[in-house]
This record gives C-alpha cells, structure tokens and sequence, in this order.
C-alpha cells in the first residue's frame, strides 16, 4: 500500500509541474499579446480518423460485447447487419447495452455516425 501512494503523491507532484508550466506559457503569450497558434483543423470529415479517436478502444478489443473492426471480422457484423444498417445506425446514435449514446464521439452527428458504422463494416469485410 505504501509503494501505491508513493506513486499517487509522484503523479500528483508530476502533474501540479505540468499545469503550472501550462498556466506560465499562457501567462507569458498573453502578456505579449501575441496569438497562441493552434494546429490546423481538416475540412470535412474523416470516418477513418474518428474511428480510431473515438471507437477503436472498444471495437479493436471486443471490450463489453462491442463487435470487432478489421479485416477477417465480418462475421462480428452479420447478426447485426441481418437487422438492418439504420437499426446498427440508431444502436449508435441512442447506445446500446454498455455503450453510451453516440459511443465516445460526442460531437459526431448523426450523419457522422452512420459514415463511421459503414466504415467499420466495410473495413471488416
């Protein structure tokens, strides 16, 4: 118990220096004055990229009877798809067993989940 707490008090220390260095640099930006330069977001939307920030977790592993995506996995998809693409695609949308509405992409639209569950099925064909 002992060795745990030493590593709870170093990950706190660790994470305080983190955040006051953050809290430093937008200090020191915003006393010049100067615009903090963010990366550039894409145009349009990529299924492939939401895919693996927001379902990989789960549908790489199988993790709480989530179907498996990639190649060789179609037949994680086929009692699903006997019910139809729309029913995988409100599943999505309103959650299902274990999986919160809207999976982990929180800012996905209804569109952009129907375009991720169609890549998930054909990238597991």
């Amino acid at each position: 118990m002992l060795s745990v707490m030493k590593m709870m008090e170093k990950f706190l220390l660790q994470g305080t220096v983190v955040f006051c260095v953050g809290i430093f640099i937008n200090v020191s930006n915003a006393q010049k004055n100067e615009p903090i330069e963010l990366a550039q977001l894409s145009d349009g939307f990529n299924a492939e990229q939401k895919y693996m920030a927001s379902c990989f977790a789960c549908h790489s592993t199988g993790a709480a009877g989530a179907p498996k995506v990639g190649p060789g996995m179609a037949a994680e998809w086929e009692t699903r798809l006997e019910k139809g693409l729309d029913s995988i695609v409100e599943n999505a949308i309103n959650g299902i067993n274990t999986m919160p509405a809207k999976g982990l992409c929180f800012d996905c639209s209804d569109d952009e989940l129907k375009a991720i569950v169609g890549y998930m099925i054909d990238t597991s064909s």
